[in-house]
C-alpha cells in the first residue's frame, strides 16, 4: 500500500449480488448455484469467481419501475433493509446485474407468453442505452421481486481501494435460462454444487473472497433449490458483516480479520 493512500475518503457504494440457484441437475438432490469468473482487468476483485452482482445505479432508483415490481413495495423493502428510503432499487439492480452479466432476466410477460431474450437488450441494458424501465413499459415485463430474498449484508473493509456497502439475495433461477458470461467484466461462467466450488477453493483452483465462500457454505445446506428461496425468505434481519483488514509494518495488506476473529476488534 502506498504510504500517500489514504483510506478514510474511498467512498462506500451500495451493491446488490444475487445468488442464482437451480436443482442439481445429476439427479441428486442439492442445487447448483450460478457463478462467474471476473476478469483479471478488473478495477475490483479481479480474477475471482463471485455471483451476479454490481453497484445500485441511479436509474434502479426510478419510482416509475415500482408498478413493474408486484408483490414488493419501496417502504416494504426498505424495512426490510433497514434504510428509510430506496430499498426497491436493491432489488432492481439485483435483476439487472442478473440480465447484463449472465444473461438471465427474472422476469415474465403480462401476457403470460414466454420471453424473447435478446443479446443486443442484454448489450443494451449493459451500456445504458436501454434502461430496466424501458425494458419493462416496452415488452409489458414485470419483475420477480417478490420471489428474490434478502439474505446477508456485508461491507467492504476500511483499507480497499474501493468499498461497498452489498446485499445478497438468492432466486430460484427460470426455467430455460441457462446464463452465460459477458466476455467483458466477467470471462468464464459455471453452474456449481456449492461444496464443489468450496472444495475447488480450498484446493487453490477457485479464488474467492470471504462473502462468496460464507454463502456458498450457506446454500451447501439445502437439498434443492425450493428450500433454499424458502429459508431465504425466513431470514428477516441478516446481521452487518464488517471485515477489517491486516496490514504489515510497512502498511501492506497481507489478510482480512473477521468478526470473532482473535485480532479483530484490536485491528
Amino acid at each position: 500500500m502506498s504510504d500517500s493512500f489514504d483510506p478514510a475518503p474511498v467512498p462506500i457504494r451500495t451493491a446488490a449480488t444475487v445468488m442464482l440457484v437451480r436443482d442439481a441437475v445429476d439427479g441428486d438432490s442439492g442445487v447448483e448455484v450460478f457463478m462467474l469468473r471476473r476478469t483479471s482487468n478488473a478495477s475490483f476483485a479481479a480474477g475471482m469467481y463471485v455471483f451476479p452482482g454490481g453497484k445500485v445505479d441511479d436509474a434502479d432508483h426510478a419510482t416509475e419501475l415500482e408498478p413493474f415490481c408486484p408483490g414488493l413495495d419501496d417502504a416494504t423493502a426498505s424495512r426490510q433493509l433497514g434504510i428509510e428510503s430506496g430499498g426497491l432499487a436493491y432489488w432492481v439492480a439485483s435483476i439487472r446485474e442478473c440480465f447484463e452479466e449472465a444473461g438471465i432476466l427474472l422476469a415474465e410477460r403480462c401476457d403470460g407468453l414466454p420471453l424473447d431474450l435478446d443479446d443486443d437488450d442484454r448489450h443494451a441494458v449493459h451500456d445504458g442505452s436501454l434502461s430496466m424501465l424501458e425494458l419493462c413499459r416496452r415488452d409489458d415485463l414485470i419483475l420477480d421481486v417478490s420471489t428474490t430474498q434478502y439474505v446477508d449484508h456485508w461491507i467492504t473493509p476500511a483499507g480497499e481501494g474501493r468499498r461497498f456497502d452489498t446485499r445478497f439475495f438468492v432466486t430460484e433461477t427460470p426455467a430455460g435460462q441457462e446464463g452465460l458470461h459477458d466476455d467483458k467484466e466477467t470471462v468464464e461462467s459455471v453452474w456449481v454444487r456449492p461444496q464443489r466450488a468450496l472444495d475447488m477453493f480450498q484446493g487453490g483452483e477457485l479464488m474467492m473472497m470471504p462473502p462468496t465462500v460464507k454463502s456458498l457454505r450457506w446454500l451447501g445446506a439445502f437439498g434443492c433449490a425450493d428450500d433454499a428461496v424458502a429459508a431465504g425468505e425466513a431470514i428477516t434481519d441478516p446481521p452487518t458483516t464488517l471485515p477489517k483488514v491486516r496490514t504489515d509494518v510497512d502498511g501492506n495488506i497481507i489478510g482480512v480479520s473477521m468478526p470473532g476473529d482473535e485480532d479483530y476488534d484490536s485491528l
